[in-house]
């Protein structure tokens, strides 16, 4: 039986398990999807069950994304040019890192039928995901990109990798097009961005990269607002849809059971 795992900390919130699970199943694969909470200091051991076929494939979520790297024998293009890997798998019996996150955001953009050529974009956040939202965007064509983090210098690094970004304080609401929250804030039902955004107009998309909870105090505000709002769900199913292709070499069905098990 094949093994697959999503590594984390914290990970009880990871509903991988049931998408991969639910995906093996009907296709009748031999294989089972776990979760795994793990430390820093455990990479490095878990990458050699990679290489000793005892684990076939690693989805990483927070906070391992760049940390995992060090450990790997080769980057894909998408990986390297964001520096975060999320997908893992084992090829000609070296270790590859793969990052199927700018996929799935763009995806799931493509999904709601939002325009998003030469709009101007706010990130609240600057880690894990939040490189390979940038590469999606550039992709997409926006106009501009700006980040808001609560440690700036954390902010201010990913401009080693995107020149193109421009940094604001936090705190700060300017004019937006698309306003993504890709913090932790929201994971937790009480949890609220403390920032006031009463003086934007309407008919602005609010897109949180969080699916569980399904609608956060985030997407609550921007609702109320009179705006658009999406969660994370269409990019993690489209995440896991490329890794799950990645692994058992074929695209697994999306269909409304699917969107359902997440609920």
């Amino acid at each position: 039986m094949k093994k697959f795992l999503v590594i984390g900390n914290p990970i009880e919130h990871s509903l991988s398990p049931i998408l991969h699970n639910h995906w093996i199943k009907n296709n009748g694969i031999n294989a089972i999807y776990k979760k795994q909470k793990l430390n820093e200091d455990e990479l490095e051991q878990l990458i050699l069950q990679v290489k000793e076929k005892k684990i076939n494939g690693i989805n990483v979520t927070v906070p391992f994304k760049k940390a995992i790297i060090p450990f790997l024998d080769k980057l894909s293009t998408e990986a390297e040019s964001t520096q975060s890997v999320n997908t893992i798998y084992l090829k000609d019996n070296r270790v590859i890192g793969h990052n199927t996150d700018i996929f799935g955001f763009e995806t799931s953009i493509k999904k709601s039928r939002y325009n998003l050529s030469n709009k101007e974009v706010l990130i609240l956040g600057a880690g894990g995901v939040v490189p390979s939202i940038i590469f999606a965007l550039n992709k997409m064509k926006i106009s501009k990109i700006k980040i808001s983090n609560r440690t700036k210098e954390k902010a201010e690094n990913l401009k080693t990798i995107f020149k193109n970004i421009e940094i604001i304080e936090w705190g700060e609401v300017p004019n937006f097009d698309m306003i993504i929250n890709a913090t932790s804030i929201g994971l937790k039902i009480g949890d609220k961005i403390n920032l006031d955004f009463s003086l934007i107009s309407k008919n602005k998309f609010f897109y949180d990269v969080i699916y569980n909870p399904r609608e956060t105090n985030f997407l609550k505000t921007g609702q109320s607002l009179g705006n658009i709002t999406l969660n994370g769900k269409l990019m993690f199913i489209y995440q896991a849809l490329s890794a799950f292709n990645i692994w058992h070499g074929f695209e697994p069905d999306v269909n409304e059971n699917v969107i359902k098990l997440l609920d």
